[in-house]
């Protein structure tokens, strides 16, 4: 699986944040999206998860369904967790489960480190720990492009360690990761996009 993109042109709000813009991430490979606020880092992923239409340019996804849009093939973790306050850690997990197609949510609760808070109210969570139950989803069901908005954002260095590991398995499994972070994540990314870099 190979995702293509070519020519991509974004523009918000009358504003060109990026033009003709290309790249490519292979199977079993990542790629970091660096850059100052404002250059479209976030845009960039919210493209290619289907949230937003391109100005330009062509996205494609090698060895995926023609008929089914790419948006069906990915995770897209945003700057918000995604997760009802009134619900528990693990009624969470099981409505993103039911809602993806099914999966057995154990295995998450367990790589997050949840367990012991399955039967907690999300609301009652620590920023940390809800930031933990947004990135569980990755786990739940198994899609091959992950697009990945700050996920380090609120974790402490253990969590950080837990998700790093989680993107190295994803991508030793044949995946691909895309990541914007300002932060280090502790994963060694095939490639990095500095986005914004052709204005300097």
């Amino acid at each position: 699986m190979r995702l293509g993109v070519q020519d991509l042109t974004c523009v918000r709000g009358g504003r060109t944040v990026f033009e003709n813009l290309s790249f490519e991430v292979k199977k079993g490979s990542g790629l970091q999206l660096t850059g100052a606020n404002g250059v479209g880092k976030s845009s960039l992923l919210r493209i290619l998860a289907g949230f937003l239409p391109p100005a330009a340019g062509r996205i494609t996804l090698e060895g995926a369904d023609d008929e089914t849009p790419i948006g069906e093939f990915c995770h897209y973790v945003g700057h918000l967790n995604g997760v009802k306050r009134a619900f528990t850690v693990r009624e969470n997990l099981l409505f993103w489960s039911e809602y993806c197609g099914g999966g057995d949510i154990d295995p998450a609760l367990e790589t997050f480190n949840l367990l012991d808070l399955s039967d907690i109210p999300a609301g009652l969570l620590s920023a940390g720990q809800a930031r933990r139950l947004g990135l569980a989803r990755l786990q739940v069901i198994e899609r091959p492009l992950w697009l990945l908005d700050e996920p380090s954002v609120s974790l402490d260095e253990a969590s950080r360690n837990i998700l790093a590991s989680a993107i190295r398995n994803h991508t030793r499994n044949g995946g691909l990761a895309i990541a914007a972070t300002h932060l280090p994540l502790g994963v060694k990314f095939a490639h990095t996009l500095e986005l914004g870099a052709e204005a300097h």
